[in-house]
């Protein structure tokens, strides 16, 4: 799933206020490079060795894969009770549109309530969505408003259990690990990711979309059950913030004022909104372009899952989250879908998947973990919350509108609007970071020196040292 939260008992991470800038000056970006320099690369798997966490990580791996299923089955039901990339987009809409609304409030909530307590409330909801899905399709009496129902009040649980999984991380492994155990959650996923689309074209094949999602209900037991096996004593408890009138603007404020956070932020909103809307070009490719069916449907999915895969393991394995590597997964992630969105072949576009799924799934990780630890344990809730709100919450947005382009012009077409603007995004952000940590583009074109390469503009202050640290 997602990623972690600080905790006052554990020493801090090495950004300002020993975190967050909130009360010191940044640091020089020397020192922030002898200090990565200095620190030891961890094992990619360094996380699992903390118990807590691999009971949190097992348990996971089997939701996540229900989840999958029961992503494909969704939309596979969807397309087939009506015949509109449209009504797939927004049932996705849907699932996302309460992140939109509420997203803010779900991260006050986080950071007020205990999370392990609040996770197995959550979780529970979620699996009790899949099932009662499973019932109404098992007996026929499945309509698309059903789907509609179903996907929204799974978004309105969504918004709560998002920013408390995002919280809970750290709580098991500490802030040194927050990067590792962020990469290896998206592993985690990704992995789930080549087993469930597998699994649920054959079911979907077989057996029909309704046992896919009784599977998923079910397998919300592994999580909870881990939860309940977890030692409090051991977990690095994060500071729950007491009821307090303001804390929503608080944390708008906090944010507003940060460079390194709001670029980010915006970033994967766009990439968000108009980029990642694969449920209904995939679908579209697979009906329209392809005349194909539920099992190719699942084939593609697992093709991106096995990029993304390899992404997150890359990722564990990094020592920093870079926001110049977030600016160029970004913009090879909105190339690579033009590219594919141009494929002539079958063969060419599936395997355009690949690394248009690595490239996600860094800009994913990167954006998160860079996010997590530039800011103050105390906001991080709330500050998640925003994160997912703008990453998550702008399909609602996106979706019905990629939806009709598809429809109306093509899934070419809808694919390549996609891809453009989240390259332009990436153009557009990366200008901004440069401004805003006093950087300017320099072109050498002398053989054996860097052709292009961001230098320190002349006058930039040492206001702007955290935003050129964090680049």
């Amino acid at each position: 799933m997602s990623t972690g939260s600080g905790a006052d008992s554990a020493p801090a991470p090495d950004h300002d206020n020993d975190a967050t800038g909130a009360t010191h000056a940044a640091p020089a970006p020397q020192a922030h490079a002898a200090a990565a320099a200095a620190k030891p690369r961890k094992g990619t798997f360094s996380s699992l060795r903390i118990r807590n966490y691999r009971l949190f990580a097992t348990g996971q791996v089997v939701s996540n894969t229900g989840t999958w299923m029961q992503r494909i089955a969704q939309d596979w039901l969807v397309l087939s009770l009506t015949g509109s990339s449209a009504a797939v987009g927004i049932t996705t809409a849907l699932q996302f549109l309460p992140m939109l609304l509420f997203g803010l409030y779900g991260g006050v909530i986080a950071d007020r309530l205990p999370k392990r307590k609040l996770l197995l409330l959550t979780q529970s909801a979620m699996g009790l969505t899949g099932l009662a899905l499973a019932v109404l399709t098992l007996t026929g009496q499945v309509q698309v408003w059903h789907v509609y129902l179903v996907a929204f009040l799974l978004g309105l649980v969504t918004v709560v259990d998002n920013p408390a999984r995002q919280s809970f991380v750290s709580e098991m492994v500490g802030p040194d690990d927050i990067r590792n155990a962020v990469s290896l959650n998206s592993a985690n996923f990704q992995s789930a990711r080549l087993v469930g689309p597998a699994v649920a074209g054959v079911l979907i094949t077989a057996v029909g979309s309704g046992w896919a999602f009784m599977l998923n209900g079910l397998s919300f037991i592994a999580p909870i059950v881990g939860l309940l096996m977890m030692r409090p004593s051991e977990l690095h408890q994060g500071k729950v913030v007491p009821r307090g009138k303001g804390q929503l603007r608080e944390g708008l404020r906090y944010v507003a004022g940060r460079p390194d956070l709001i670029w980010p932020i915006v970033l994967v909103g766009f990439i968000g909104t108009f980029g990642f809307n694969f449920p209904i070009w995939l679908t579209a490719f697979v009906d329209k372009v392809y005349d194909s069916g539920a099992g190719t449907y699942g084939l593609l999915n697992t093709l991106m899952a096995a990029g993304s895969l390899a992404g997150a393991l890359l990722a564990a394995r990094r020592g920093t989250s870079r926001l110049r590597l977030l600016v160029g997964a970004a913009l090879v992630f909105g190339v690579l879908e033009i590219a594919a969105s141009l494929a002539p072949t079958f063969w060419l576009y599936a395997v355009l998947l690949v690394p248009i799924g690595m490239c996600g799934l860094t800009i994913n990780v990167t954006a998160n973990s860079s996010v997590q630890l530039a800011t103050d344990p105390a906001m991080r809730g709330r500050v998640m919350s925003l994160f997912m709100m703008v990453f998550m919450g702008g399909t609602p947005l996106g979706a019905p509108l990629v939806g009709w382009i598809t429809d109306a012009y093509g899934a070419r077409i809808g694919f390549l609007s996609g891809g453009a603007i989240s390259a332009l995004a990436a153009v557009g952000v990366g200008l901004f970071l440069a401004r805003a940590g006093g950087l300017r583009l320099k072109i050498d074109l002398r053989r054996g020196h860097r052709h292009l390469a961001f230098v320190p503009r002349e006058g930039a202050g040492a206001r702007r040292d955290r935003v050129t640290a964090a680049a």
